[in-house]
C-alpha cells in the first residue's frame, strides 16, 4: 500500500504498561472519559437538532465540532481500552497507519473548523446586521466541507509519507497510540529532511488556522471595545468565550507537541501532554458549551422536559 521496504510487520504500543499496578485504574479512568465524551457530545448534537431556535451558523459549526470530537476520541480510546483489558498491545503495520491517518484527519479538521468558528464569531460581532446574509447556509456548508477536505488531504499526505519510510529496528512505540513523533523515531537512518518536511507541514496546518483565529479575535476585541455599555460588551464577549476556551486548550498542547525537532522529544512527557488534545479537549467541549452558553442550556432543559415530562 505504501511501497515501504521494511522488516517491521507489527508494532507494539507501550502505552501505560510501565505501570501494571495501575492497569485497572487506567481502564476505569479511560472508560469513564470515553463514555462521558461520547454521551456529552451526542447530547449537545441532539439538543441543537431538536431546537429550531439553534439552527443558526454558530450552532451548525458546534454540531460539526461535537460530531468531530466523538470521532476523534473513538480513534484512540477504544484501542487503549482493548489493550488494557486484553494485555495484547500489538498493532499491525496497516492498523497503525490507519490509526494515524484517522487521528490526523480529525485533528487537522478540528484545526480548520475552529478557524471557521472564529470567522463566524467575527462576522456575528463585527457585522451583526448583515450576519445572516453573509453567513448563509451555502457559506456555512462550504466552510465545513473545506475543513473536512483539508483534514483528509493533510492526513493522507502525512500518513503516506511516514509509512513509506523504512522501519528496520525496534517496533516498540512509546505512546498510547500511533502518533507521528514516536513512530518517526523508529525509522531507520537519518530522518532530518523527513522531520523538517513534517514540521513545516504541521506548522502550516496548525499555525495557519491559528493565525486566522488570532486575526479574527483581534478584530472582535477591537469591535467589542467600541461598544459603550458594559452589558453589551459582556454579551458580545460571552458569545466567544466558550470557543476561545476550547481553542486555548487544543492549540496550547498541539503547537508544543508538533512544531519542534525530534531531538527535543521527551516521549514520556509528550504522552501525558497528548492526553490534553486527544482526550481532555473532546470531553471538555460539551462541558464548556453547556455551562457557558445560555442557549445550549435552554435547549438541554427543553430536551430533558420532553424526555421526562412528555405530557407537560
Amino acid at each position: 500500500m505504501f511501497g515501504n521496504k521494511t522488516s517491521v510487520a507489527v508494532f507494539v504500543i507501550l502505552g501505560f504498561s510501565h505501570r501494571p499496578d495501575m492497569k485497572a485504574f487506567f481502564f476505569l479512568l479511560f472508560l469513564c472519559i470515553y463514555i462521558i465524551t461520547v454521551l456529552g457530545n451526542l447530547i449537545i448534537l441532539l439538543a441543537i437538532n431538536a431546537d429550531p431556535a439553534l439552527h443558526t451558523p454558530m450552532y451548525f459549526f458546534l454540531r460539526n465540532l461535537s460530531f468531530l470530537e466523538i470521532c476523534y476520541t473513538s480513534v484512540t480510546l477504544p484501542r487503549v481500552l482493548i489493550n488494557l483489558l486484553s494485555g495484547d498491545t500489538s498493532i499491525s503495520f496497516a492498523g497503525c497507519a490507519a490509526q494515524m491517518y484517522f487521528f490526523l484527519f480529525f485533528g487537522a479538521t478540528e484545526c480548520c473548523l475552529l478557524a471557521a468558528m472564529a470567522y463566524d464569531r467575527y462576522r456575528a460581532i463585527c457585522n451583526p446586521l448583515q450576519y445572516m446574509v453573509i453567513m448563509n447556509k451555502k457559506v456555512c456548508m462550504q466552510l465545513a466541507a473545506s475543513s473536512w477536505i483539508c483534514g483528509n488531504l493533510v492526513a493522507l499526505g502525512h500518513t503516506t509519507f511516514i509509512f513509506s519510510l523504512p522501519f528496520c529496528g525496534s517496533n516498540v512505540i512509546n505512546h498510547f497510540f500511533c502518533e507521528i513523533q514516536p513512530v518517526l523515531m523508529l525509522v531507520c537512518g537519518d530522518t532530518y529532511w523527513n522531520e523538517l518536511q513534517i514540521i513545516l507541514a504541521a506548522a502550516f496546518v496548525i499555525l495557519m488556522p491559528f493565525l486566522l483565529i488570532l486575526v479574527s479575535y483581534g478584530l472582535i476585541i477591537s469591535s467589542i471595545l467600541k461598544i459603550r455599555s458594559a452589558k453589551g460588551r459582556y454579551k458580545a464577549f460571552s458569545t466567544c468565550s466558550s470557543h476561545l476556551a476550547v481553542v486555548t486548550i487544543f492549540y496550547g498542547t498541539a503547537v508544543f507537541i508538533y512544531i519542534r525537532p525530534k531531538s527535543s522529544y521527551y516521549l514520556d512527557v509528550d504522552k501525558v501532554l497528548s492526553l490534553f488534545y486527544s482526550v481532555v479537549t473532546p470531553i471538555l467541549n460539551p462541558i464548556i458549551y453547556s455551562l457557558r452558553n445560555r442557549e445550549v442550556k435552554g435547549a438541554l432543559s427543553k430536551m430533558r422536559m420532553k424526555l421526562f415530562h412528555p405530557n407537560s
